[in-house]
């Protein structure tokens, strides 16, 4: 068996140091009150490591939300494998919110967040306009398929739950809110299917 000395170990790159420094820093303290200079000595890279592999802070922004983007989209992927089930697997998407809210680093949702401090029109705008995109044509699509009359209704009264669930539990301190959540979500759908 051959050992690695620790001269072998793989050292990760400069853009996923920054880009877990931006993850950290940002969805910590926003991302308008974190500068750059704060990132690169979290990140522990030279500061035109940033400027080479990212443009600019505004472009390291638009790849943390992207990052928070596929890691939502991936525990939303997971919990939507767990049953076959049409109405299951919508309401799945509400038992992945309640997972995360048990999480203790929980600090409400990236993207509100984001989007309070946004300009239109900035990396911040549009990769939350793209965001909510997606989770309103993800709860249409879920909606279709468990049999709704109006999918594209239910889905905007679900997404409004589950942005409502997000900012209850982050405001409240409350992580149970993810169960209520999940039981209203439920009336909606039997109400829409019915």
């Amino acid at each position: 068996m051959m050992v690695m000395s620790p001269q072998a170990e793989v050292r990760t790159s400069a853009r996923d140091r920054l880009l877990a420094a931006a993850n950290e820093l940002f969805y910590d303290e926003g991302i308008q009150t974190v500068g750059i200079d704060r990132i690169i000595e979290r990140a522990g890279v030279a500061k035109a490591s940033l400027y080479n592999t990212f443009g600019s802070k505004e472009e390291l922004i638009r790849a943390y939300l992207e990052s928070r983007h596929a890691r939502t989209s991936g525990r939303i992927a997971r919990a939507l494998a767990r049953s076959d089930d049409p109405r299951e697997r919508l309401l799945s998407v509400f038992d992945s919110q309640a997972e995360l809210f048990q999480d203790p680093d929980f600090h409400g949702c990236a993207f509100a967040s984001a989007s309070a401090e946004a300009r239109p029109g900035s990396a911040a705008d549009e990769a939350t306009t793209a965001y909510r995109a997606w989770l309103r044509n993800l709860f249409t699509e879920l909606a279709e398929a468990a049999g709704a009359g109006d999918p594209a209704t239910l889905a905007q009264q679900l997404h409004l739950l589950y942005d409502g669930a997000g900012l209850t539990a982050r405001m409240d301190h409350d992580a149970s809110v993810g169960g209520a959540a999940r039981g209203a979500a439920a009336v909606l759908l039997d109400a829409a299917t019915t």
